[in-house]
Order: structure tokens, then sequence, then C-alpha cells
């Protein structure tokens, strides 16, 4: 279960250098969308669905950048996606605003026709905007009017003076919105206290907001303002769950400025954010699978997955003896099933060995 990629801005490394950190990413990718045309957009993201279906995911919400620049020629496109593919994967697209919001003149409308033409969840970039806690009431709003779960990009950097989690736990609590809001990246608590971090690992946990670390892209644009002693930018999801935080692992970009690199393996995800965060031992490394699966889907408040009687019949079939193997070992997907129609077949790897040897 993918619960954190952008489809509408996959694929583009081509057409820009490496940016140098996350605002050059930012610029890069603003200054390239005003391009997008709807087919450009569709076949760059039909691209990496198909490489996601590849590797077992039978689940995803993307974030779609909405905005003046853009308009909605990515949401069309990426609804035209979620259609096509809808035999392989269900897709929900998260609408929201990447390079502001009340900064940004024209957004609103074009936030709100999007949810009007069908968003699924609606997201936020409150770190980009001029009033971050205005975009976040204003994406709390929006929530509560079209009754949509939140999904937001929230306190990305390493500036732990402030936190906009907690007043996104403030609004959370107090609309009752529990289980239904998310917050990606937040970097910043991997430069917290650790009393800190406990801190605000109960509190998520007590008013129900969800956590999406994205390792690849957190790891790739955190401590570039550093010429030695490079922080690894990642939050420890771990230690969040021991505080009974529900948490997953997601992709995030894929070929493009803010990661210039990715398979789309969920797999892979898993065993990297083992390795950043020093994971080892079957109990903690099964928990890196669970939070590309089990957690995943319970972020994304899928009712009918697992492997169940009575359940959609979604599932990979990965060659390994068990989760923490899988990890361990990036094992292969070698069958993926939706609803219960075989989608995609990986054959094992052979060796070839001679006849006398």
């Amino acid at each position: 279960v993918e619960t954190h990629i952008h489809l509408d801005k996959s694929c583009i490394l081509d057409r820009c250098g490496n940016a140098s950190d996350l605002d050059a990413a930012i610029a890069d990718v603003a200054a390239l969308k005003k391009g997008f045309t709807v087919d450009d957009v569709y076949q760059r993201a039909c691209r990496t669905v198909e490489k996601c279906i590849l590797q077992g995911t039978t689940h995803m919400r993307t974030h779609l950048e909405v905005d003046p620049a853009v308009d909605l020629r990515s949401f069309e496109a990426v609804q035209q996606v979620v259609a096509d593919y809808r035999w392989a994967i269900d897709i929900e697209i998260c609408a929201f605003p990447q390079e502001g919001l009340l900064n940004y003149p024209g957004t609103d409308e074009l936030l709100v026709a999007a949810m009007k033409k069908g968003a699924d969840s609606i997201g936020a970039a409150p770190y980009v905007d001029t009033d971050p806690h205005g975009q976040i009431d204003r994406i709390f709003e929006l929530a509560l009017e079209y009754d949509v779960d939140i999904d937001m990009h929230l306190d990305f950097g390493t500036d732990v003076s402030a936190l906009d989690l907690d007043y996104v736990c403030e609004l959370t609590e107090k609309f009752g919105r529990g289980g239904r809001v998310a917050i990606g990246h937040v970097t910043k608590l991997a430069h917290v206290s650790p009393e800190r971090l406990i801190a605000s690992a109960k509190r998520m946990a007590d008013v129900g907001v969800a956590l999406t670390v994205l390792p690849s892209t957190d790891l790739f644009l955190m401590g570039r303002d550093r010429y030695h002693g490079h922080t690894r930018g990642v939050t420890r999801a771990h230690e969040l769950l021991g505080h009974g935080v529900n948490c997953s692992l997601s992709s995030n970009n894929v070929l493009n400025p803010f990661t210039p690199f990715g398979d789309c393996s969920l797999i892979r995800m898993a065993n990297l954010n083992a390795n950043i965060c020093h994971i080892s031992g079957s109990e903690l490394t099964t928990e890196c699978f669970n939070m590309v699966t089990t957690r995943s889907a319970k972020l994304m408040n899928i009712a009918d997955y697992g492997v169940e009687i009575g359940k959609a019949a979604d599932l990979a079939v990965i060659d390994a003896p068990s989760a923490a193997d899988a990890v361990a070992e990036l094992s292969p997907v070698l069958m993926a099933f939706k609803g219960g129609r075989q989608t995609m077949t990986r054959a094992p790897a052979e060796l070839h060995r001679p006849e006398n040897g």
C-alpha cells in the first residue's frame, strides 16, 4: 500500500538538474509544470503506476498539485489513470497546494474545484505559505465541508523551534478527526530532543494523527546545508510506533529533483528505512514490512484489506519465508492479484550451472 507518492511530477529528471535542496526542487518543478499537458502527465503517471503494479502495490494515495500554474491538467490526467488501471490498483487522489495557498491567488478556487470533481482527500504544504497556520485552518475547513481525510506535508526541515504538528493535533482533536489525519515527512522530529519526540508521539497517538516517513526523499534532501557531519534527517518511525502512533513508509517521488531515483518497490523503502534507522531483529524488521502493508492500509482507512475470507483478495506473493526476510533480503514480488484476478508475474531468478560443473 503506497500512502504517499506524486504521480504528476514523476519521471521528469531528464528535464531538470540535480536540486541542491528542498527549495530548489520546488522551484525546478514549479518552472516545469507550467508546460505540463494532460497527455504528458498521463504518460508519465502510467509509467510510474505500472512500476508500482509490478512491485505488488494494490492501493495508492497520490498527492497531486493544484494551482494556477498547472490548473487542473494534472488532476484530469491522473483521474484518467485511476480509471484505466482500476483492474490492478486502487488509486486515491489527494489534492494539495505545493507552492502555497493563502499566498498564491487562484489556488483556493482550484482546490475547491478539485474537491467538487472527486478528489478523495486533501493535503497541504504549510511550510511554503506566508501563514502556515492559516493554510492548515483552511485545509481542515475544506476537509470538513467535503468529508474527506487529510494528508499533509508537514515540518519538512531542520529548525525545531516550532512544530506545526502541534497545531495539526490541536485541530484534529477540536474537530474530532482522529484516524482521518496523516502527516508526511516531519523531518524535524529527527532533530528534536528525545523528550520532545516522546511528547509529540504521545500527543499524536492521543488525538489519532498518523505519520508517513519518506526514507528516500528525506535522506536525499536533508543535511544538504552541511559540509561535514551530515544528518540523516529521517524520523525514526519505530520510536513513534512504540508510543502508539500509526506509521507508514512510502516512496514520495520517483525520478525527479526531490528524489532522482526509484523503482517503486515498497520493500526497498522498508529495507532502506531499516538501514537508516539501525533496525535489526525479526520483530522490528517485521514492523518495517507492516509499515508498507497493514499499517499503510490502516492509515488510508482501507476497510477490506487483508488475506481473510470475505476480503477483496488484493494481495502480493513475495519470494520469502517471512516478512522480516522479505525486508532483509529485498525479496522480489512473484505475483500480484486484484480482486482475486492475477495482475502480474515475475519468474524467480535461476542459476544456469554448467552441465559438468
